[in-house]
């Protein structure tokens, strides 16, 4: 008799641990089908896996499970905190981002459940596979967002493309009014009114001219020819196009321009995009208008140029990481996260430094330091 109820309390506990194993293998089944699910976020993703892992433990009504993931709570719904519980450290790509908890809370009578091994066991593999949908999203998220800003930059090139072949072609047909007005203002039987109605043309024809000089200097595709430039006159030319929409963006514009002209050693059309960029990241930062300054100065050992601006400003945060290609703020029509990028390394090219201080609600400044050397 003894046999036979030792014998149905030892099929009785194969029967319960069994029945654990079907429950963690429940739990698994369902991480692997929920984390393949294209259509949802990643942050909807872990909650789904968060809220599951309560029923594949020992005392699901007694159990809670809450992802720490870079200071950010995911909890189930069930208890989230207990004084019994176990952990798993979540690691992505060697480094730690969080952590994984289920906690047990005591029994109506006070008693406390404890986890068994395999519990442990089974929360272990539930972080690593948390691991790896997080690692694969960011992986999908950055090819995506590469994707489209690869699309966004070929669509630059296009358009720098026909900019430079529509320069070309306006250039021949300007040519020839200036040269036909040129003639007119040289005859001397004309009226003081056809004289100074060809004048009015010569000069828009050179305004004209002027205007597709810059735009082919801009959108031009050569080496860099370091030479010894003006610093303010770079910075005055190229701000030729921006200038009038700062001023129907309501941008106060000031120009603080050395009188002593600094001179560097650079590539004009690279000094040029840096300007750019700078200005009009600073105007993004004045949606409502603001005050943009442009600023020269001889030091001793180098040139200072900066742009400040007085727009949202930035956090500390996104202050470390302005300079890190493809990071942005903004909307993809808005920019790509590359200009800033491209300015550190242009600097770089150039044997200079760039820093940038900013405060929130407050604006900021770029400032860049070139090295005073000849060519």
């Amino acid at each position: 008799m003894d046999d036979m109820k030792s014998k149905a309390i030892n099929e009785a506990g194969i029967l319960a641990a069994l029945q654990e194993r079907v429950k963690e293998l429940d739990c698994l089944y369902q991480i692997g089908d929920i984390a393949q699910q294209p259509d949802l976020e990643t942050r909807e993703i872990l909650s789904r896996i968060i809220s599951i892992i309560p029923a594949a433990m020992q005392y699901p009504h007694l159990a809670g499970a809450r992802l720490m993931l870079d200071g950010n709570a995911i909890s189930s719904h069930t208890v989230v905190q207990g004084p019994v519980q176990i952990s798993a450290d979540i690691f992505v790509n060697y480094i730690n981002r969080g952590i994984l908890e289920v906690f047990y809370q005591s029994e109506s009578d006070g008693s406390l459940p404890s986890f068994l091994p395999e519990e442990e066991r089974l929360l272990n593999t539930i972080a690593k596979q948390i691991s790896l949908v997080i690692e694969r999203r960011s992986v999908e998220e950055y090819n995506s967002k590469l994707q489209e800003q690869l699309r966004h930059a070929d669509r630059l090139a296009t358009i720098g493309q026909l900019a430079a072949g529509i320069a070309h072609e306006i250039n021949e047909p300007l040519a020839t009014i200036m040269g036909y007005a040129q003639l007119i203002d040289e005859e001397e039987d004309i009226s003081q009114q056809v004289k100074q109605d060809t004048g009015r043309i010569i000069s828009a024809a050179l305004h004209a001219r002027e205007v597709i000089r810059k735009l082919m200097l801009f959108s031009r595709q050569v080496p860099p020819n370091k030479v010894e430039l003006n610093l303010n006159k770079v910075i005055t030319d190229g701000f030729y196009f921006l200038e009038s929409r700062c001023e129907r963006q309501s941008i106060e514009i000031e120009k603080d321009l050395d009188p002593a002209n600094p001179t560097i050693v650079a590539d004009a059309s690279q000094i040029h995009q840096v300007m750019v960029n700078l200005v009009v990241n600073a105007m993004h930062a004045m949606p409502e208008g603001g005050k943009l300054t442009l600023r020269t100065k001889q030091l001793k050992d180098s040139v200072l140029f900066s742009v400040a601006d007085t727009g949202t400003g930035m956090t500390d945060e996104i202050k470390s990481k302005v300079f890190i290609p493809f990071y942005t703020t903004k909307d993809i029509n808005q920019g790509t996260g590359l200009g800033l990028s491209v300015v550190h390394g242009i600097i770089s090219s150039h044997n200079g430094k760039i820093e940038v201080d900013s405060k929130l609600g407050k604006g900021s400044i770029f400032n860049i330091y070139f090295e005073v050397r000849h060519a």
